[in-house]
């Protein structure tokens, strides 16, 4: 998956928030770290607030 692709459909998980977007969220944010690494996945957890939104902190593995 591109950075891009996963930044969609984080983008579409945030728009509907809730429990079951915050798993969605959580398997998105393990396969960018799978395919581009912890730093690619923190750059995206900072830049789209999922630590405020969903609780998923910079430097952890969902």
């Amino acid at each position: 998956m591109t950075l891009e692709k996963a930044r969609q459909l984080l983008e579409t998980q945030v728009s509907f928030g809730g429990g079951y977007n915050r798993n969605g969220a959580k398997l998105i944010i393990t396969d960018v770290i799978r395919e581009h690494g912890q730093e690619a996945a923190d750059r995206l957890i900072r830049d789209m607030r999922l630590d405020q939104l969903f609780g998923i902190q910079p430097g952890t593995t969902p």
